[in-house]
Formats: C-alpha cells, structure tokens, sequence
C-alpha cells in the first residue's frame, strides 16, 4: 500500500488531499484546506502554509504526492503569490522526503475524468465517484487537491 497526497496550491487557499492505493484501488483517506488571511504579511503566511502543511503531512504518513504546477493566470499580481506558496509547498514536501510530481491542469483533468477540458463540476463529479464519497468534497480546492492525487496514481501507472 502506498499514501499519496495532492496539493492544489494556493496563498489564500491551498487544499490538499490523502488517498490510499492498493494495486488499482483508491480508498479516501482525509482531505482539507490550508486558508490564510489576507490582512497578515505575505511572508508570515507563506510560514503559516508551510506548518499547516508540515502537520498534515506528519499526521498522515503520505510517501508521495502529486501538485497542480501554476496556471498562469492573465493576472500577474494573482499569479506572483501562487507561485511563491507553490515553492513553501514544494520545500515543505521535499523536506519531509516526498517525492513530488507536478502535473498541469490538462493532465489532472485528462486523469480524472478522461477529458483534458472537462469543466470544475465534472471532475469534482469524478473525484466523489472514484474515491466513493457522498458528497463533493469541499472546498473546491480540497477536491483538486483529490484531483491531484488521483493524477499522480494514474500517471505513475503510466511511467512504470
């Protein structure tokens, strides 16, 4: 058995995701989200990301995760922070001895549903039915996170 997490990175949200895999089955394990407030300095909830995520991945033992890689967005002062949370992620994940792949959005789509340019609802749809839920996870960000890690356990499939 193998413990993957996914990342959906973020400044003001980053969520996160923990599955199980056994062969080709994928069991739900625990999901949430990681918020700062934006009134803090940057650099304080940028460390704030970082022991949030140090504690979850402490509690949850993930061997492996898979991470959104940046959207670039067509708004820079957008973009800028998530970049800056994707390398406290990353960082964060390297230092406990992760290993990490990125994946862009296309890939995680193309995963999860089959459709590189399915719509959020339908992947969200997609997460739920894979993993068994009763409900969409949310926030939305917990469930790309799921999105994620459900990516980076076909992909590794894929590259073996």
């Amino acid at each position: 058995m193998s413990r993957v997490l996914g990342i959906d990175p973020g400044l003001a949200n980053a969520g996160w995701g923990i599955i199980d895999v056994e062969g080709n089955r994928l069991t739900f394990v625990a999901y949430g989200s990681i918020s700062t407030d934006s009134k803090i300095p940057a650099p304080l909830r940028l460390k704030e990301i970082y022991d949030k995520l140090s504690v979850v991945i402490e509690k949850y033992s993930p061997a492996e995760a898979g991470m959104e890689t940046l959207y670039f967005a067509k708004n820079v002062k957008t973009a800028l922070p998530v970049a800056e949370a994707r390398g406290v992620l990353s960082l964060c994940l390297v230092q406990s001895g992760l290993i990490l792949s990125e994946y862009t959005p296309l890939q995680i789509k193309q995963a999860v549903v089959g459709n590189g340019h399915a719509d959020k609802n339908q992947v969200q749809q997609m997460v739920k039915l894979i993993l068994g839920l009763d409900k969409i996870p949310k926030p939305d960000h917990a469930a790309d996170a799921l999105a994620a890690a459900i990516c980076h356990v076909h992909m590794r499939v894929l590259h073996v």
